[in-house]
This record gives C-alpha cells, sequence and structure tokens, in this order.
C-alpha cells in the first residue's frame, strides 16, 4: 500500500525552574560536537548572532544551548509577548554569558510583532519558542527572510498551520536553510541506536506498538486584576487548544514521533480514540482535556495503541514497546533494550539531547549542509492533531481528513482587548469535524 506521509531528560518546561543559575550556565556545561570542534581549530568564522522568539523557561534554555553549541554565536535580540518574561530571561543570560548577550535595549521588543522586529533586526539564526499556536506564522516570517531556525515543537495546532509549515520547510530547502526541530528525542543517542536497531530489523516485522505517558498536574497563574481576557489566557496558553493544540499535541506529540521513528517514517492510515475532562473540570483549565486514548492503524494491520493522562494523584509512565516477530523494543526511562532472538541492551555514552540539537543545527549552519527537519517534525504534529480530532468528536479521522481539515482554532488577529473564547469544550459524539 502507498505510504501516506505528508511529503513523499524531560521536557525543556520547567528549565529554569529546576536548577539555579550557577549550575546550568557554568563554562564548564559547554559541550562542543567533534565536528564543531575541529572547524574552529583555524580562523574563527563568521560571527552568528542569535535571536530569541518566546523568552519563557523553554526559550531561554534553548538560547543557553545556542551559546554553548558554537563559540562564536552571540544572542543579538529577543522578543517576547511580555516585557515581564524578556526581562527576567535576559537577566539570567547576562549572568550566565555576560559578554555573549549583546541584546541592547533597541533590539528587545515586545508585542504580538514582536517577532517580525526580531528577524529584522540583523540575526542569522532564529529561535522559536512561543506557544505552538504562533510557530507556523513565526517560521514562515524567519524562512522568508532566509533565516537559519530552531522551533521547538510541535508545530502547529490545526491542519492549516500544518500545511503552513510544510510550505516553509520547502522553501528552507530550496534556500539550503537549517532547520531543526524541537523533536530531541531524535537527537538522543540512546533512542538512536535502539531505533536503529528496530529499523535494521532486530525484532523482526513491527506488529504494534504501544505508548504511554501518564503524569501529574502542571502549572497555572492567577488572574491579575490588570489583565484582559487575551493576557489572561497567553499567560495560561497550555489550557487553550487554540495556543497548545491540548496537550496530546503539546506535550504526547514525543510519543508519536517515536512510534514514526520505529515505523520507518510510514503514517497512519486512521485513528479512532477517545478522551476527556475528570480532573481539569474548573473553568481555568480553559478546554482542554485531562486524557486521551487512541488506536492508530497502519497498512498491514499494523496498530499503534497509545494512552496519556495528566491527572494529580496517579502513577506516572513514560515508555514505549514495540512487539515484533522476532522480539521485543524497550524504552522507559534509562531502560533501552530488545528481548527475543536478538537480545541487546544499550550501554554507551548517555549525552544531553537538548544540547545535541543545537549542536546539530549550528555545525550544520558551519558546513553549509542544510539540516531539515520540517516534514519529520510536520508529520508528527499532525498524528497528535488528528488523534485529537477523534478524540473530541468520537469519529474514526482518516490520515486524508486531518491533512485536509479546515478548522482553525485561533483568531484571525490578536489584539490586546481582543474577546476571543476559543472552541468550545469538545464533548465526543456532539463536536463536529471540520
Amino acid at each position: 500500500m502507498k505510504d501516506k506521509s505528508i511529503i513523499s531528560k524531560d521536557t525543556r518546561r520547567g528549565f529554569i525552574k529546576k536548577a539555579g543559575a550557577a549550575a546550568l550556565f557554568s563554562a564548564g556545561s559547554i559541550h562542543m560536537p567533534v565536528g564543531l570542534a575541529n572547524s574552529f581549530s583555524g580562523t574563527i568564522k563568521k560571527q552568528l548572532k542569535v535571536g530569541l522568539v518566546g523568552c519563557g523557561g523553554r526559550g531561554t534554555g534553548a538560547a543557553v544551548q545556542a551559546l554553548n553549541a558554537d563559540p562564536d554565536v552571540i544572542l543579538h535580540a529577543m522578543a517576547d509577548a511580555f516585557e515581564d518574561r524578556l526581562t527576567s530571561s535576559l537577566n539570567l543570560l547576562k549572568k550566565a554569558h555576560g559578554k555573549r548577550i549583546k541584546v541592547d535595549k533597541e533590539r528587545q521588543f515586545v508585542g504580538f510583532d514582536a517577532y517580525k522586529k526580531l528577524i529584522d533586526s540583523g540575526v542569522d539564526v532564529v529561535l522559536l519558542a512561543s506557544p505552538p499556536g504562533f510557530r507556523p506564522n513565526h517560521l514562515t516570517a524567519a524562512i522568508d527572510a532566509g533565516k537559519h531556525v530552531f522551533y521547538e515543537k510541535p508545530v502547529a495546532v490545526d491542519a492549516p498551520g500544518v500545511r503552513k509549515v510544510l510550505e516553509a520547510a520547502k522553501k528552507a530547502k530550496n534556500k539550503n536553510l537549517s532547520l531543526v526541530s524541537g523533536y530531541c528525542f531524535r537527537y538522543d543517542l540512546q533512542k538512536q541506536a535502539l531505533y536503529g536497531k528496530v529499523l535494521d530489523g532486530a525484532i523482526g516485522d513491527i506488529k504494534s506498538i504501544s505508548s504511554t505517558r501518564n503524569g501529574g498536574e502542571l502549572w497555572f497563574k492567577d488572574r491579575q486584576p490588570e489583565w484582559t481576557d487575551m493576557e489572561y489566557q497567553l499567560r495560561n496558553w497550555y489550557y487553550q487548544n487554540w495556543l497548545s493544540g491540548d496537550f496530546i499535541v503539546e506535550m504526547f506529540v514525543h510519543s508519536l514521533d517515536m512510534i514514526t521513528w520505529a515505523l520507518g517514517e510510514k503514517m497512519p492510515l486512521s485513528v479512532t480514540a477517545t478522551g476527556g475532562r475528570q480532573w481539569r473540570t474548573d473553568k481555568k483549565y480553559g478546554n482542554i482535556f485531562d486524557h486521551f486514548a487512541m488506536e492508530y492503524n497502519y497498512a498491514d494491520d499494523v496498530k499503534g495503541y497509545c494512552f496519556t493522562r495528566q491527572q494529580r494523584g496517579g502513577s506516572s509512565k513514560n515508555a514505549v514497546e514495540i512487539n515484533g516477530s522476532l522480539g521485543n523494543a524497550y524504552y522507559e526511562g534509562n531502560r533501552h533494550e530488545i528481548t527475543g532472538k536478538n537480545s541487546w541492551k544499550y550501554d554507551g555514552e548517555v549525552n544531553d539531547m537538548y544540547q545535541s540539537e543545537h549542536d546539530a543545527l549550528f555545525k550544520s549552519i558551519r558546513e553549509g549542509s542544510g539540516i531539515n527537519d520540517g516534514e519529520l517534525s510536520a508529520n508528527s504534529t499532525l498524528m497528535g492533531i488528528m488523534g485529537r480530532m477523534a478524540a473530541y468528536t468520537g469519529q474514526t479521522i482518516t490520515w486524508e481528513d486531518a491533512l485536509n481539515s479546515t478548522e482553525i482554532l485561533g483568531p484571525d488577529s490578536y489584539d490586546w482587548n481582543l474577546k476571543f473564547e476559543g472552541p468550545e469544550i469538545a464533548v465526543p459524539g456532539k463536536t463536529k469535524f471540520i
């Protein structure tokens, strides 16, 4: 059957909170990739100016890793919807990399159009870490302007956004621009070894894959008197599906991406799912669910079984199990193992996958090799979106259904006084597919 692809340690959340600035930003933490280190043995090449869009914990962490990846990188500009977020991030970065933080006042951009001003400020590389609802427009603008990009996952929250990202990725390839996504598990040495063996046939023909990611509650920011409705939603973007895509898209896509990886980038034919709100019943949790269960159907009767929840008080798990005709492959925590005919257990080097993403990006830029994660990131994001569609509607959704969907979750334009409620909380069997 023809392939249905679109085109033929923990998440970085809480990065700043989990460790002190001294530990995070010490000079000794710099990890230089071998190829890149060798390229600097002679004359230092052109200084690269980096711009950061989205100055929360995720973005601040990405800026640190960009600076660690290449000794001739400076942070040149910063942009965020909120001045306090930008200022807090800037102060942390200055304490850590003082002389390499050259973000003068005139290159500190605030507001909905801040990303445009940053892109026009003379940067060479753009780091995109705003809420994913903004990602398609931000990525498109950066590629149109000829910038290299690191962009966090997911790449969009709806199918029109995914299609926009695919167009940007095509342009990046034509321009030989480097485009690295935040699907960080792809850059983890343990998983590269495990999935490499699976793809080489170590467990035979894959029959099914199960993936589970269960955890507790996340952050929430109480409303302040001076906040407009729009600011309140943006400050709590995770709970608005027009900004986050719901947590199946924002978080669980890592697990879906590992399924895609194990299957050699083959896309599902369809998905049937369920989900709802058992814990997040308060209005403050916006319109997202707190649990999902999905069955993805592939050619040759291969199944992908997925379960994820974010509910306080339950057990936690983050694991993938791949069942094959010759054995099984497992990932859970530090376990990366194959059982059966070709038993194997990983015992090699353990790397910082977040840092390795940026090492790969800057090595690619220096070598002019144009690394491009565009199709990969779009496919995995759409897997999350189609799973959400199936759970929200209670219907079986095909890949073509999802890819061609016309549903746009967010507003046409943004304004601080805009009254935008977002989609209603979905009711399976009642909510319609668009």
